[in-house]
């Protein structure tokens, strides 16, 4: 119960981010240098609920390869952008890794935990784009 009270009591950042922000352009780097597929951003500043501005989504192949795009993921963004994750989780079970950068959440994932849970479809109201693998 306690990671729910830190959820509704955390703020988003000011600071509006968009699809050109360093940050963001960062992590979808990281995840190309890795090799991830499916890469998906989901826009939701217009969801007033939502608790980021960004969700991105990725998929990994194996376990392996999803601990080495969330590796990369938070080394390159403490590289370049000065950036701590608030949060992550994930690394123990080995199936989905979510990294919390508070104004943009990162998911990468395996194929059946995507498949099975449809983030994409959760939040249909979301403005969706497609990242080059």
């Amino acid at each position: 119960m306690s990671n729910l009270n830190v959820l509704q009591g955390r703020k988003k950042s000011p600071t509006r981010l968009t699809r050109n922000s360093k940050i963001f352009k960062t992590i979808i780097n990281a995840i190309q240098d890795k090799k991830g597929e499916h890469i998906v951003s989901l826009d939701l500043r217009k969801i007033p609920e939502a608790v980021a501005d960004f969700f991105i989504i990725c998929q990994a192949n194996n376990n392996n390869q999803l601990r080495a795009i969330a590796d990369n993921i938070e080394m390159d963004v403490k590289k370049k952008c000065d950036e701590l994750p608030f949060k992550h989780e994930g690394r123990q079970a080995e199936q989905w890794i979510l990294i919390d950068y508070v104004n943009i959440v990162v998911h990468v994932m395996l194929p059946e935990p995507r498949k099975f849970y449809q983030l994409e479809e959760l939040w249909s109201d979301a403005d969706s784009m497609e990242h080059q693998s």
